[in-house]
This record gives C-alpha cells, structure tokens and sequence, in this order.
C-alpha cells in the first residue's frame, strides 16, 4: 500500500484506501461503464477497527464507501468545504448499509 501510494499519490506513506478511477489515464475508456479499482489495505481496516471499537466488517465498509466517493468524484483534501460534503455522504451511506 505504501508503494502504491508513493507511486501514484506521491506520499510516501501506508494509507487505508486507494482509489483508482477509469476514466483518468492512458487507457481512460477502455472499460467505460467502470468506475475505477478500490485498493484496501487489511492491516490497517484491522488496526482502525480495533481503535474505533468496531466491527471489522464495518471498517471495511467505511474504507469502501470512502474510496466509491472518491470514484464519483468527493475529494476531501480540496478544502473544508469538501470534506464535510464526503463526510455526510460516507455517514449516510454507512447508515444504509448498517441501519
């Protein structure tokens, strides 16, 4: 994961999900009713879940459902604005999954 975010992200640190669109790139359209691969690192979903008391499952839902945000287009690191904007979108769709 670390690699992985060096690489295409430039930080040189582990981090919990990546998201990789489709239709950014060289090979943009190729699959055009994909929206991008989703890349959870399962040590840390393990590690946050025992930290926040939750379930692991849970964890990978939330990993889940910031990376899809991410694919549609929420950026939290654009600016405060923003990150509220994903933040209420991540809670509401976790409050769907886990009612």
């Amino acid at each position: 994961m670390r690699t992985l975010n060096r690489r295409y992200r430039g930080k040189d640190r582990t981090t919990d999900v990546l998201s990789f669109p489709f239709h950014e790139g060289p090979f943009a359209g190729v699959v055009p009713h994909a929206l991008g691969d989703i890349v959870l690192s399962l040590p840390t979903a393990v590690r946050q879940a025992r930290e926040a008391g939750e379930p692991l499952g849970r964890e990978i839902d939330r990993l889940l459902i910031h990376g899809l945000l991410h694919l549609l287009g929420y950026d939290h690191e654009r600016g405060p604005a923003d990150q509220r904007r994903m933040q209420r979108r991540e809670r509401m769709l976790m409050e769907t999954l886990n009612p």
